[in-house]
């Protein structure tokens, strides 16, 4: 490694979104110094529109929650479910677990931006379009080589500890050869932005709406209101129901939409004004969420699946986790980052886990779809979708497995 100039840091934070914007403003407001390195110009975009109402207890704590509310973002009080005639809708406001009932519906790169400005008022440095090609954790402190993508300077930086806050960038695990293959199946996704013009087709724009093809029960559509008039539509199946259709990606989303009779009736009179992108293989994960000088947080470390939206709670609260450790380690404490980080993480990752793969297997699908719910199951399942994956006080979350199962086999039997 050819001599650098080294810049001497507390932390460094890779990537400017919303688990690195959160994890920089806590370590910030406890008093540590923090660098944060993001490789793109913000605003950019970016899926995961749709927040949990977890997501907002993690905004609080960074001291942005009222610059969130003031921002004018699409309020989202739940979820709402379509399948052929059948509807049901979730109220986030009437959950098992205590916490925050509404939340919002957000163009990502507006509310990514948003956040990263708050971290910045509150002293935290962020530099952008700087990309780290290289890192080095043999000495105490870690070392990392940056490029300055504007003219190519490159420069190292020393620091205490690393945070990998990259998305789907995964830095480090690309790095430090930590990635190992997801247990989930490829599924792609398909999806764009509409003028959706959905007045008087009883679309709520106050509810993300998620919608069950009507003959393929593991392919699913997702659309999400913004305050604009436009709304994300997308579109997710296993790689193999894509054969035989269109190339055109557009004509390929529409295809789906219009088998799907009820979603076709909510975007009849929408404007196609925006070319629909794809997403695939998006599901990751890694060998260790943390090691001597880093941890991971969010999508950097584990991604399973867009349908229930828990990609950015999942990161923000690693980022909260994190940011509370290593407060504590660098304070003079010795923490135990497996025992306190890593297992109590994946715990919540785990119970989305089983949600998501009882969603493709029909199970919990079930159990959405099913029209006598007693109402505490329905609050205790609420709760999971308003991203409270980790209040092991709900017995849907402390037994998951155990509990859809039971509650399946009697939705499936009546």
């Amino acid at each position: 490694m050819k001599s650098l100039e080294v810049e001497q840091r507390q932390v460094v934070v890779i990537g400017a979104g919303p688990s690195g914007a959160i994890a920089g403003a806590l370590l910030k407001r406890n008093g540590h110094d923090v660098l944060v390195l993001e490789r793109q110009r913000f605003p950019r975009f970016s899926i995961g529109e749709s927040l949990l109402s977890h997501c907002l207890d993690f905004v609080e704590e960074a001291g942005m929650l009222d610059a969130v509310r003031a921002a004018g973002f699409q309020t989202k009080h739940g979820a709402a479910f379509g399948w052929g005639e059948r509807y049901t809708e979730f109220d986030f406001r009437d959950t098992f677990t205590p916490g925050q009932g509404s939340t919002y519906q957000v163009l990502r790169a507006d509310f990514d931006k948003l956040l990263a400005d708050q971290a910045e008022l509150q002293g935290v440095e962020i530099r952008y379009e700087e990309e780290i090609f290289a890192v080095d954790f043999s000495a105490d402190r870690p070392r990392l080589s940056v490029r300055r993508l504007a003219d190519g300077h490159e420069y190292q930086v020393e620091c205490a500890f690393v945070l990998d806050g990259s998305g789907y960038g995964r830095v480090l695990p690309r790095l430090l050869d930590l990635d190992t293959p997801s247990n989930f199946p490829v599924r792609q996704a398909v999806f764009t932005h509409v003028e959706d013009r959905s007045d008087g087709t009883g679309f709520d724009r106050e509810k993300i709406l998620i919608t069950t093809h009507p003959t393929l029960r593991d392919v699913w559509f997702w659309t999400i209101p913004f305050s604009n008039g436009r709304c994300s539509v997308g579109v997710v199946a296993d790689a193999t129901r894509y054969q035989g259709r269109p190339e055109d990606l557009d004509a390929c989303l529409k295809q789906f939409i219009e088998e799907t009779p009820s979603l076709h009736k909510v975007l009849k009179n929408a404007v196609w004004d925006t070319p629909a992108r794809t997403i695939g293989g998006y599901s990751a994960n890694v060998k260790a969420l943390h090691g001597p000088g880093f941890a991971l947080l969010g999508n950097a470390a584990e991604f399973l699946d867009p349908v229930f939206s828990s990609g950015v709670t999942i990161a923000m609260r690693s980022a909260s986790m994190a940011a509370g450790l290593l407060h504590r380690q660098l304070s003079g404490e010795t923490v135990d980052w497996e025992q306190d980080f890593a297992i109590p993480l994946k715990r919540g990752v785990d119970t989305f886990r089983v949600y998501v793969e009882g969603w493709y297997d029909g199970s919990f699908q079930d159990v959405i779809y099913y029209e006598k719910a007693q109402p505490e199951i329905r609050r205790m399942i609420s709760s999971i979708l308003a991203g409270y994956a980790w209040d092991a006080k709900n017995p849907y979350v402390a037994e998951p497995r155990r509990r859809l199962r039971v509650l399946a086999e009697v939705c499936a039997s009546q």
